[in-house]
């Protein structure tokens, strides 16, 4: 098959030395350009996956939050012509497989495409449920948009959410990105992908279910709030 030069995927990843090889292998063999952004990760991308015209490699040298580096991919994406590029996480849950999924979504500018996650599936974490329908809740209530997977990281943007207002850097990027990109486009869309959830021995995650939810959750109030009082996008 032939190298697919209409999208390109962003892989941002922080400390995932057992995965990413696995990842960004599962992403070129299904013919796909490959941005993959290492978050200050304690051992190197670079150090295991060697650079190649189908891999880019970036590297914040500390920590920035896994906004800030999938920004950061976005505006490489731009910058080699892409119009759009998909997101996915470099843990292992993702398959490169689903990704023509999303692909076929596309039916016009500036879309956002979410590949919400089938959890009918085995290892998937009761507080995962919990949480996903806590955050759809509150991500309609800011936007309209009946969401079914806020929380997923396998999602399609367009590189216009580089214009966007977006203060988050971190995990609670993903929920601002979707609420401030809803109210400028009205874009979204949803669709089923299938994933892994590893068992439990050998999930790694570094979301913090306690800083990181408080976190989204004031934001959830922020964007409330500018939605009441008509100040979207204002800060």
């Amino acid at each position: 098959m032939s190298l697919n030069n209409e999208l390109i995927v962003v892989v941002p990843t922080y400390n995932n030395p057992k995965t990413i090889l696995n990842v960004s292998k599962d992403i070129l063999n299904h013919n796909y350009k490959l941005i993959i952004v290492d978050d200050g990760s304690d051992t190197k991308v670079s150090s295991l996956i060697d650079e190649n015209e189908n891999i880019i490699i970036l590297r914040h040298d500390y920590n920035m939050g896994k906004g800030e580096a999938i920004l950061t991919g976005a505006k490489k994406a731009k910058e080699l012509g892409f119009h759009y590029f998909v997101s996915m996480d470099g843990d292992g849950q993702h398959l490169a497989s689903e990704l023509n999924k999303l692909q076929q979504c596309i039916n016009s500018e500036n879309q956002i495409v979410i590949g919400s996650r089938n959890f009918d599936i085995e290892n998937v974490p009761k507080k995962s449920k919990v949480g996903r329908a806590f955050h759809n809740f509150w991500i309609k209530l800011n936007s309209g948009y009946d969401i079914h997977d806020s929380l997923t990281g396998f999602r399609l943007y367009p590189v216009s959410i580089l214009d966007l207002n977006i203060k988050s850097r971190r995990f609670n990027f993903e929920v601002e990105v979707l609420v401030k990109h809803y109210w400028k486009y009205k874009n979204i869309t949803d669709t089923i992908i299938e994933c892994y959830y590893p068992s439990p021995e050998e999930r790694v995650s570094h979301f913090d279910n306690y800083n990181d939810t408080i976190a989204i959750t004031l934001l959830h109030l922020k964007l409330f709030f500018q939605r009441v009082f008509l100040l979207k996008g204002f800060f």
